[in-house]
C-alpha cells in the first residue's frame, strides 16, 4: 500500500485537530432514504431522488446584501466569482460540488417557510436548509475580511467550535491559502457564526482576505488573483479528502 502524504499543514495544530477528531469518528454524512419503512410491492422508492455533491459552495451574501465594501467594490460580487472559478476547479480534480447561488441575488427572497420579518435571518436559514435538502459531505462559505486597520492583510478560515473534521478541513485550507499568500495565519473557531453552529456536516468560512488593504484588494478584484484563490481552497479540500481515503 502507498504511503499517503500528508498536507503541510502545522504539527502542532494537526495533533489538536487529529485529536478532536476522536468523538467525531462515527460521523458520516447522512444517505439519502426517503422510502417507506416498509414498502409493498409497486410502491415507489425517492432512494437517490436528489444529487450528491462532496461539496456546497457557499458564494456570500448577494442581491440587496453586498457584504462588506470599499467604494463602489462589493464583497457579494468577489464571493460570487471565486465561487464559480471554484466550481470549475473542483469539477477539474474529480470533487462532486454545487454552488447555492449562481447569479446577484439574495437568498433570502427563496426562503418563503420561514416566518421571520428579517432578511437576515431568512438568508442564514436558506443556506443552511440547502445543507439538508442537498445531499452534500462538507460546506464551503467564501466572504471577505474587512478591517479599520490598512495594514490587517491574508486569509483566515473559520471552523466549527470542537468538531474535529472541520478543525482539519480549515486547517488545510488554511495552509493552502498561507502558501498562495505567503501568509502564516491559523484558522480559528467561528464560534458567533449562526451556520458553522447549525450545520452538521464539517464547514468552514473562508475570509479569502481584506477588502479594506490595497494589496488584497488588488488580488480579490482581479481575475488571476480570484482564480489563484480558487485553486488554492480547492488543493486544500483535496488534501483534506486525502485523510479520509
Amino acid at each position: 500500500m502507498k504511503q499517503m502524504k500528508l498536507p503541510r499543514c502545522r504539527a502542532a495544530a494537526l495533533a489538536v485537530a487529529l485529536a478532536l477528531l476522536a468523538p467525531m469518528s462515527a460521523y458520516a454524512a447522512p444517505t439519502l432514504d426517503l422510502a417507506p419503512s416498509s414498502e409493498t410491492e409497486g410502491s415507489p422508492s425517492y432512494k437517490g431522488a436528489l444529487p450528491y455533491a462532496e461539496v456546497l459552495i457557499d458564494a456570500g451574501h448577494g442581491g440587496i446584501d453586498g457584504g462588506t465594501f470599499h467604494e463602489e467594490v462589493l464583497e457579494k460580487d468577489i464571493n460570487l466569482a471565486v465561487a464559480k472559478k471554484l466550481l470549475v476547479r473542483m469539477q477539474q480534480l474529480g470533487v462532486s460540488a454545487v454552488l447555492n447561488r449562481v447569479d446577484d441575488y439574495a437568498l433570502s427572497d427563496d426562503n418563503r417557510w420561514l416566518g421571520s420579518r428579517s432578511r437576515h435571518q431568512r438568508d442564514l436559514s436558506q443556506r443552511r436548509g440547502l445543507t439538508e435538502e442537498i445531499h452534500t459531505g462538507m460546506l464551503v462559505s467564501l466572504h471577505v475580511n474587512w478591517s479599520k486597520r490598512g495594514a490587517a492583510r491574508g486569509p483566515v478560515v473559520l471552523h466549527q467550535k470542537n468538531r474535529g473534521e472541520s478543525v482539519l478541513l480549515a486547517l488545510c485550507v488554511q495552509d493552502a491559502l498561507n502558501r498562495q499568500q505567503l501568509a502564516a495565519e491559523l484558522p480559528k473557531a467561528g464560534s458567533p457564526f449562526y451556520l458553522l453552529n447549525t450545520v452538521k456536516q464539517p464547514a468552514v468560512i473562508v475570509e479569502m482576505g481584506f477588502i479594506s488593504n490595497a494589496d488584497d484588494r488588488a488580488m480579490l478584484t482581479s481575475s488571476e488573483g480570484q482564480q489563484k484563490i480558487a485553486e488554492a481552497i480547492a488543493s486544500g479540500v483535496r488534501q483534506y479528502k486525502l485523510l479520509f481515503r
